[in-house]
């Protein structure tokens, strides 16, 4: 044999019997691998999110730009290859605001003209204004109410406020709001107007805690001149307060959740449901709260059919619709899908922007916690995560976990987000773009999980759902969230 052919017949051996090695060295990924690696990839999402902020902004629900989205989020599914629709729902009342300023008198002579936003469901104001004294009434607690006893009457009252801090602050300002509106409604106040808890001009835009019963006009007085106001009110000064508020507010009508949907291979009548709503308020954009979860929603959705994943159990991808004024689109969701309830086996909720996942709240369900740790085993390294076990309210998880469905709340780092939160500054600028990416690799390796493996748990009884509400602080959230009504009117939740 010539001694060169040998040679290169040993070369040739060799190296198919190296590349056979190196195959079986690196085994194919997983599933549930290939997907988390898709998300970490160049993808849409950001795309996505930028022209939802940028070129659709604000979305109220009722308002152009919230129907505009509707179309948006659809076309996105659709054009991902996914099934979708939109889910008509009824809302209960139309509310949107035109325009809202004011004009604080100190004297005949003297005034100045603080910056003012209207709060959602505040009642407008004659078109020449509402003039009412101005009167202070400290933070608003039951001594303050007190102590200007029947001065409230026919007044404007200035709530004081301190900086927000985090999200234990601002589930208190829900809270000590309602207490404050209640005691300010029942000393016949003309109007509440809140300091703004963020510093720096920064407005914001919450719900009056009455919501559509509310019947007073409700304002946020930038900080600053806030303390204008009390500094003169401390020193003696008499302050009227002129307000002009301009709304549009009407009776029920429609609106829309878009639902894509991914069918079970093995089980289509078990639903998984990954959600983000869609609405915001509309000093911002809507980035952060919660523009950025929508688009990674769809993201999840588009690269699952891209890989040509066939989950064992239905995957919907919710993107709701009235978050901000009650929660209506998830509520109502529950209500037109009553008799598929007890095949929904997971609901989860993303829906405070985009700081790191840090961990889940499992609201009362400590029987998830080692399925969701399982469902995570592909994304561990992003850890490390936290495990919450207590019912919370306050996102679109809630008529889940009232209907006793497993309902999960993404728990993030809040960097920003609070005081951003409903607020002038929640632009796109302000989203990690770095962190989504992950949040949305997490995400898809917990809705791939849950779609996948067995289950263990059970749909809670109503008398369940009543044990947590009576032996944790959920009782006191709905309370303060306008919800206990409807559990106790069987309106909301598990008959």
């Amino acid at each position: 044999m010539n001694p060169l052919k040998s040679s290169v017949t040993k070369f040739i051996f060799i190296v198919v019997i190296c590349l056979a090695l190196t195959t079986q060295a690196v085994p194919e990924k997983s599933e549930v691998d290939r997907l988390v690696s898709a998300m970490l990839e160049d993808t849409p999402v950001i795309t996505d999110l930028e022209q939802l902020c940028d070129e659709i902004g604000g979305r109220p629900t009722g308002s152009k730009a919230n129907l505009e989205a509707v179309e948006w989020a659809l076309k996105k599914f659709e054009d991902a290859g996914i099934p979708a629709k939109k889910e008509s729902f009824t809302m209960p009342k139309s509310w949107l605001k035109n325009s809202a300023e004011a004009e604080a008198a100190i004297s005949g002579d003297v005034s100045f003209t603080p910056r003012v936003v209207v709060m959602p469901f505040s009642t407008p104001t004659p078109k020449a204004g509402l003039k009412a004294p101005l009167i202070e009434v400290g933070h608003g607690t039951e001594e303050d109410f007190t102590h200007v006893g029947p001065k409230a009457k026919g007044a404007f009252i200035l709530v004081e406020t301190e900086v927000l801090r985090g999200l234990e602050g601002l589930f208190n300002e829900y809270t000590e709001g309602a207490a404050i509106e209640k005691r300010a409604f029942a000393a016949g106040v003309a109007g509440v107007v809140y300091m703004s808890s963020r510093p720096r001009g920064l407005l914001y835009r919450h719900n009056a805690s009455l919501g559509e019963e509310n019947k007073h006009p409700m304002l946020v007085m930038v900080r600053e001149h806030a303390e204008r106001a009390l500094r003169l009110l401390r020193g003696g000064k008499t302050l009227f307060l002129t307000a002009k508020i301009d709304v549009q507010s009407g009776g029920e009508y429609e609106s829309f959740n878009v639902i894509g949907e991914i069918g079970g291979s093995e089980k289509p009548g078990e639903i998984v449901v990954v959600g983000a709503h869609l609405d915001s308020w509309d000093l911002g954009t809507g980035a952060n709260d919660n523009g950025c979860n929508v688009a990674v929603v769809i993201d999840v959705a588009r690269q699952m059919k891209r890989l040509g994943i066939m989950p064992k159990r239905t995957i919907r991808f919710a993107l709701w619709n009235g978050e901000e004024q009650g929660l209506v689109g998830s509520w109502q969701y529950t209500l037109m899908h009553l008799d598929e309830m007890d095949g929904h086996v997971m609901a989860c909720s993303l829906d405070t922007g985009s700081g790191r996942i840090s961990g889940f709240v499992t609201c009362g369900r400590g029987e998830i916690i080692e399925p969701l740790k399982r469902a995570l085993k592909p994304v561990e390294e992003m850890g490390p995560f936290n495990y919450i076990n207590v019912p919370q309210t306050g996102t679109d998880h809630y008529d889940f976990m009232m209907q006793g469905i497993a309902a999960v709340m993404f728990d993030q780092e809040m960097g920003d987000y609070t005081l951003d939160y409903h607020a002038e500054s929640d632009t796109f600028d302000k989203v990690d773009l770095r962190q989504l990416k992950k949040n949305a690799a997490i995400l898809a390796a917990f809705t791939y999980g849950f779609a996948n493996m067995d289950v263990t748990w059970k749909r809670q009884t109503r008398a369940e759902i009543q044990k947590l509400i009576d032996t944790t602080p959920l009782g006191k959230q709905m309370e303060a969230f306008g919800l206990y009504p409807g559990w106790l009117d069987g309106s909301r939740g598990r008959k």
